[in-house]
């Protein structure tokens, strides 16, 4: 009887799932496998990443463990899932080609050039030196360029840039950085800069950008394409050529984004802590809101009136060599389109959308086949609090707190984005736009049709908000074809956003304020507490009813707000205070009628509408450019030394009365009170009276979580304090970190709703 010492040998199938395409997983898994002594094979299909191994048990086991624990710095994996299978003998291990069939992989958002390609980028000496496009499997362009699954360059805007013998022996190669990393190329087999300018030679490559320098450096504005889609870009320190850009966009005082060249620079124009820090460097490199330093080194322009700066810092190659010669260090990048328009992708598009607005194109000839701008976050006691989710984060997807079918939730009319959801997860869109012109509505339909074929939902029912003139609605009930097709109230739809990426299964105390959300009674709500679980909602709470005079009108003139609500609150047009000053007579006269016999004025409850009141009775703003305006540039005032008193609330029943805030705020504007004084108190005034509405509804129904969701808690002040006043009370605060809070989230609430409401049938819109 002979007696072996041979360990057991095993043969075991994995299916990885998750964020494991295009991101060096299979060469991950090759390497893992040989460094374990494994045999086998590893190939992509439409479910995922299949690996099967045969080996000692020990070294199988060790590899279902590492295959999720070790993977590459890009992977995102969601499930393992191993199956034994008999044995078969061998001693290779072989990466096959991709297969099509069904299920569902994820796609990896496009990332920021990284470390080992910009040394490489950097180098003399390396065949890649400042090639404008390179890239590998841990960055680049991903969800912009892929046109189908599984993500293998021909399903790719690469498919038409053949390799070169040395990319191909580096794209085979299982031990190289550039293993099936489909974007990669060379000087010798990729895409080709060109610099296009009226009256001039077309240039190309170093020439290009030469002249692109040249143009930044005199005062041009130049179009130039990134990987998502065209920035219209200029000297961030002339306040000439800035002030052009916003005359030619038609952007008002809407602040514009700005690129520097590195952190250090970003540390000269603002103040930067360590979480800001990590943000800007990661591999998103979104759009960080940091407090612009006195004295910076950009043109009042770029933000007028705005104390803060949205800076980047590059994120691709062509970035990075815009900044490689004398010349501006810090310049504007905003995206490429008119105001309210989608942002432009083909060089042939820009050639004609943004002939008004550029003086030059610095393009290129690989096309983006999804339009992806750039992602705003601002950080909020050490987190991150996403502004607009785009490029660097979509199309990754959101665990949902319960399964769902198929189901396809189209947001609002401002700031869109859809949402695709099915069992588990849910895909936010990239951001999309305001729903107000045909152009974005196309872009809208396109987007969708990709997000369909990258996730494989096709849904079967569709979720809107209630509003009847929204576009976003009318789209869906022209598109379900049968379908169920779903409304989800407004602030209904906010609240169960922040609740479902917490995957909080519970009711919550709900804080949605926002400016304009279409109510149950057919007015216009936005200061609401509502008890709320995603089966329903009570309302336990709102801001007394005021008049908005005009609709938009009185949204765009925060002066005529802060009358109406001085009407409202009993309280005198004195005409010493800002807001009555800035109506002026004929204007004043005609408002009063309108407001004295109910000409076109909608009831409405929006916190939006009542800061736009404060700032501008506290004379900071009367006239809105843009969304929040007044607001915005209300918080930016906020003093640190708010002296003694402040302001209270009136709470009777269900209703929250801001006469006495206004009353206050009134007193101390004729008193003399600087304007940051005043905007400390009313935003402290907000913290105590959510605390009070939060522990009389602890006392009466016993829930302990406060969940945060609406446009106003994009406002980092009232944010920060509210949750710290609240958390101090024992309650447990629910706040955005992975969505917007502003209606860029509702997809995400309205998606979660439609999941758990009974008797579809009878809901459909």
């Amino acid at each position: 009887m002979t007696i072996t010492n041979e360990p057991e040998r095993l043969r075991s199938r994995a299916l990885v799932t998750g964020v494991v395409q295009g991101v060096g997983f299979r060469p991950f898994v090759y390497s893992l496998a040989r460094e374990l002594g494994l045999s086998g094979q590893v190939g992509n299909t439409a479910a995922g990443v299949v690996a099967e191994v045969e080996g000692p048990a020990a070294a199988v086991a060790a590899f279902g463990d590492r295959v999720r624990t070790d993977a590459p710095p890009l992977a995102v994996v969601s499930t393992v899932t191993l199956e034994s299978l008999p044995s078969v003998g061998g001693t290779e291990f072989a990466i096959l080609d991709s297969t099509a069939g069904s299920g569902r992989t994820l796609v990896s958002p496009d990332v920021a050039t990284c470390a080992d390609c910009l040394a490489e980028f950097a180098d003399p000496s390396d065949r890649r030196y400042r090639h404008p496009f390179i890239s590998c499997t841990n960055c680049g362009p991903r969800f912009t360029i892929i046109t189908g699954l599984p993500y293998d360059r021909p399903a790719t805007t690469m498919a038409d840039f053949p390799l070169c013998p040395d990319c191909a022996r580096e794209y085979a190669d299982p031990a190289d950085r550039r293993f099936h990393a489909q974007p990669i190329a060379c000087p010798a087999c990729g895409p080709q800069l060109q610099l296009v300018q009226p009256g001039v030679e077309t240039a190309y490559d170093e020439a290009a950008l030469a002249a692109a320098h040249g143009l930044l450096t005199d005062g041009a504005i130049l179009a130039v394409k990134g990987l998502g889609g065209f920035h219209l870009v200029c000297d961030a320190g002339d306040q000439a050529v800035v002030t052009t850009l916003r005359k030619r966009k038609d952007r008002g005082d809407k602040p514009f984004a700005v690129m520097a060249a590195d952190l250090d620079t970003v540390r000269r124009i603002a103040t930067v802590d360590a979480a800001e820090e990590e943000l800007l460097t990661g591999s998103r490199h979104p759009i960080v809101l940091l407090r612009r330093k006195p004295g910076a080194a950009v043109a009042e322009a770029v933000a007028p009136g705005n104390p803060d700066l949205g800076v980047m810092l590059p994120y691709t190659p062509v970035h990075q060599l815009l900044f490689d010669q004398p010349g501006p260090c810090v310049l504007v990048m905003t995206s490429g389109n008119l105001s309210g328009e989608p942002i432009v992708t083909s060089d042939d598009e820009a050639m004609t959308r943004l002939a008004g607005l550029a003086d030059a194109w610095l393009g290129h000839d690989r096309p983006i086949h999804v339009p992806c701008d750039d992602s705003v976050v601002r950080i909020v006691d050490d987190s991150e609090l996403p502004v607009r989710r785009s490029r660097g984060y979509a199309p990754f997807p959101i665990d949902l707190p319960a399964p769902i079918q198929p189901a396809l939730a189209v947001g609002g009319d401002l700031k869109n984005t859809f949402c695709l959801g099915d069992g588990q997860y849910a895909w936010l869109s990239a951001h999309v736009g305001d729903m107000d012109d045909l152009a974005t509505l196309q872009a809208f339909e396109r987007a969708e049709q990709h997000l369909e074929q990258l996730t494989g939902v096709r849904p079967e029912v569709f979720v809107t908000d209630k509003h009847p003139s929204y576009r976003s609605r009318q789209w869906a009930q022209l598109n379900a074809a049968g379908r169920p097709v779903v409304g989800v109230q407004h602030h209904h739809a906010h609240l169960a956003s922040v609740m479902a990426e917490h995957r909080y299964q519970g009711r919550v105390i709900g804080f949605a304020f926002d400016g304009t959300g279409y109510g149950d009674d057919g007015a216009v709500w936005g200061g609401e507490v509502l008890l709320a679980g995603y089966d329903g909602f009570e309302r336990y709470a709102h801001l007394k009813y005021v008049p908005l005079p005009g609709g938009d009108a009185g949204v765009r003139n925060p002066c005529r707000m802060a009358l109406s609500h001085l009407l409202a609150a009993g309280l005198p047009w004195d005409r010493r205070l800002p807001s009555v000053a800035a109506c002026g007579g004929p204007e004043l006269e005609l408002l009063r009628t309108q407001l004295d016999k109910d000409i076109a004025c909608a009831p409405t409850s929006s916190m939006g509408r009542l800061f736009d009141a404060v700032a501008s009775l506290a004379g900071v703003c009367h006239r809105a450019g843009y969304e929040a305006q007044a607001a915005i540039e209300l918080e930016g005032l906020v003093s640190s030394d708010r002296g003694p008193g402040g302001y209270e609330f009136a709470v009777t029943g269900e209703e929250i009365d801001p006469a006495p805030v206004l009353a206050g705020v009134v007193y101390d504007v004729l008193a003399g009170v600087e304007p940051g004084v005043v905007s400390a108190r009313f935003h402290q005034s907000l913290a105590e009276l959510m605390v009070t509405l939060a522990d009389r509804a602890r006392a009466a129904h016993g829930l302990t979580t406060v969940a945060l969701s609406g446009g106003v808690f994009v406002n980092r002040v009232l944010l920060s304090a509210t949750t710290r006043a609240l958390t101090g009370a024992g309650f447990t605060v629910l706040r955005h970190r992975r969505v917007p809070p502003t209606d860029a989230g509702l997809a995400l609430g309205q998606l979660a709703v439609a999941a758990r409401l009974p008797g579809r049938e009878t809901s459909c819109v």
